[in-house]
């Protein structure tokens, strides 16, 4: 069992910045292929990004490419995504998971997941 929790959401105009993170706790960390997924209103969740265990391979939806940099520290147990060059179309609720596979951007690879966090672009 792997317990997530994401924080750094919020409210932020167009062309800002926000940083992510999502804290792992219960079984080795360092063992979990990691996701970046967000759910905006009125739209099904969708992949955002992930990361390997050992942080050496990552992938990214085109939406992100470029501009949003996932990475790991499994000494703190914690996963980050990085989001520059935020548009309102970012907003969504954003959620990390935990997979025992390769990442991969189907939700049906992830078991654990965190309860989200609420990201808010304003134009």
């Amino acid at each position: 069992q792997v317990q997530l929790v994401e924080s750094g959401g919020g409210l932020v105009q167009a062309g800002g910045s926000l940083r992510l993170s999502c804290a792992a706790s219960g079984r080795v960390f360092s063992r979990y292929g990691m996701g970046w997924f967000r759910q905006p209103p009125g739209k099904e969740r969708e992949f955002v990004s992930g990361i390997s265990w050992s942080g050496v391979t990552t992938s990214y939806a085109d939406s992100a490419k470029g501009r949003f940099t996932i990475s790991r520290d499994n000494a703190k147990n914690t996963m980050y995504l990085q989001m520059n060059s935020l548009k309102p179309e970012d907003t969504a609720v954003y959620y990390c998971a935990a997979t025992t596979g390769m990442i991969r951007s189907s939700e049906s690879e992830y078991r654990y997941w965190g309860q989200g966090t609420q990201v808010t672009v304003f134009s």
